[in-house]
């Protein structure tokens, strides 16, 4: 890993997000990563181009650490890293590279450090990751998160996942930041932009188009989501949009 942020050249860097827990399938706990995630890196210029959930399943944590360390530039995964038994993502991981466990040296020393007396035989788990792994700082709990190849292990804790994602941040290649505008289209239904915004996005290769509805009970509206990497690009096709918006909505009003 480099000491500081570097750019990639114009090619996009990409990620993928992991969420590991039973807790989340079972609707038990809410995840609160993702979006975090997805803003953060939308950011610093990496685009998140998946997210997916896995159970507490070594074989089934390592087969999409496999699939999603081979397609993406960073894979990031959240949970599975306390002291208690049902915490494997050391074991998922390791599995995945072909990796034994151990407990990481470092790692010991710093929760002995933070712990003291109360540094027992599951508080030590926290300290279990592969051979070869880099601690990754945890400047809210202090047991650290780690990162093998391009797979980054954080916590599913939101604050301390955030942490650690500050502590990442600064390593990370990164590309040509997205931008991205939003026009809204008030009293707008998705099938009345549909043909239309269809024209736009076709004449306009270099831009991605977006339509999201909404409805507050009353009327709907219609976001419309104009995103590229180039400025002049993205302004043209926003011209286009705001005027197919401006007609639609004095059809509405005659």
């Amino acid at each position: 890993m480099s000491d500081g942020r570097t750019e990639s050249g114009g090619e996009p860097v990409t990620a993928a997000v992991l969420v590991i827990g039973d807790e989340i399938l079972s609707g038990r706990t809410k995840d609160r990563n993702i979006g975090y995630i997805a803003e953060y890196l939308t950011n610093i210029g990496v685009d998140l181009r998946e997210a997916r959930v896995v159970p507490d399943v070594v074989e089934e944590i390592a087969d999409a650490v496999n699939a999603l360390r081979a397609r993406y530039t960073y894979v990031f995964t959240t949970g599975g890293i306390g002291p208690t038994h049902d915490d494997i993502t050391a074991d998922g991981v390791a599995h995945a590279f072909g990796l034994p466990v151990i407990h990481h040296p470092r790692a010991v020393e710093i929760l002995t450090a933070y712990l003291g007396d109360r540094l027992n035989e599951a508080r030590l788990r926290m300290a279990r990751m592969p051979e070869g792994a880099e601690l990754i700082e945890n400047a809210v709990s202090k047991a650290p998160g780690w990162r093998i190849g391009n797979v980054h292990v954080m916590a599913g804790i939101p604050s301390v996942m955030q942490a650690m994602l500050d502590a990442i941040a600064p390593t990370l290649k990164t590309g040509q930041k997205m931008l991205s505008v939003t026009v809204e289209g008030r009293g707008l239904k998705e099938g009345d932009v549909g043909g239309p915004l269809t024209e736009i996005q076709t004449a306009h290769p270099g831009v991605m188009i977006g339509s999201y509805p909404r409805f507050d009970g009353k009327r709907f509206t219609t976001a419309l989501v104009v995103r590229s990497r180039d400025a002049a690009l993205m302004a043209a096709a926003q011209a286009d949009v705001e005027a197919l918006v401006a007609r639609l909505q004095a059809e509405i009003e005659d």
